[in-house]
């Protein structure tokens, strides 16, 4: 495997850098950090460097700035296209989206501020979504602009809070705050930071437990792949799938050392191999 390095590459609306094992990307389009078609393009290839990267084990997701982690699509730009361009728009949103799905590295999505719209359907697409107390809002408001959520929300919503929540919530077009998104189950964690500086501090400390060698990351990765893929077929299949992957982890250097350290009561040191 590839040591693990520290990297760092700038690109107009997409920054990417890696430290420690860790792949941070950070949507670049402040205040707002909305999306267009060129972000998600950006987007799109952070997402495949971080996966094709043998040095990162987790990715983390945020927005620059204070004030939001996402407002969701460009809606001077969605105003200014065709209906075609805004469904092949969509559709490839939705296939960049589930490259974080089917990547199998943890990916944590963290909100520096307000989560709403389009935003939000991307933090969906994230295995755990951490978010600063008391630095915006959560919310699905499409309806408002004569549109659904339309980029995974009806269903990634709908998997998390149930169908007759999701409705409500998408329906009403409610814009709530974090301690409710904690509530319904949308957050994970929301943690005390007094700057986003801290913030920032507290989720790489967190992201990095998850890494080698504290964890045995392929592990995670296919703890994570057996649920983002059971969760979507029929149980019997999901079943064969969990029993496969675990064949992949019986097999590897990890499996041994994480099996020789319980025995002989020590701190299992993984590789990644």
């Amino acid at each position: 495997m590839a040591e693990a390095k520290q990297s760092q590459e700038t690109s107009e609306l997409v920054q990417y850098r890696v430290e420690g094992g860790i792949a941070f990307l950070t949507l670049n389009d402040p205040p707002a950090n909305t999306y267009t078609h060129e972000m998600m393009l950006a987007l799109d290839g952070a997402i495949l460097k971080a996966r094709m990267d043998e040095g990162v084990q987790v990715i983390v997701l945020s927005g620059n700035g204070e004030k939001f982690f996402c407002a969701g699509a460009n809606i001077n730009m969605l105003a200014n296209v065709t209906p075609t361009f805004k469904y092949f728009f969509c559709l490839h949103a939705n296939e960049t989206l589930s490259r974080f799905e089917q990547t199998p590295k943890l990916v944590i999505a963290a909100l520096n501020g307000h989560c709403v719209g389009g935003g939000l359907e991307v933090a969906l697409a994230a295995d755990i979504r951490i978010a600063r107390r008391n630095a915006g809002k959560l919310g699905l408001p499409e309806v408002s602009l004569g549109v659904l959520p339309g980029t995974g929300g009806t269903q990634r919503l709908t998997r998390i809070v149930g169908k007759s929540k999701a409705i409500e919530l998408m329906a009403t077009g409610e814009l709530f705050g974090f301690e409710r998104g904690l509530e319904l189950g949308l957050l994970n964690q929301i943690f005390d930071a007094e700057t986003p500086e801290q913030f920032t501090q507290q989720v790489r400390e967190y992201a990095a437990q998850f890494t080698l060698p504290n964890k045995a990351a392929n592990a995670v990765g296919r703890i994570k792949r057996s649920v983002q893929t059971g969760a979507e077929i029929p149980f019997e299949s999901a079943l064969a799938l969990e029993r496969e992957l675990q064949q992949q982890l019986f097999q590897s250097e990890d499996a041994k050392e994480g099996l020789d350290a319980y025995v002989n009561k020590r701190k299992a040191i993984f590789k990644g191999r």
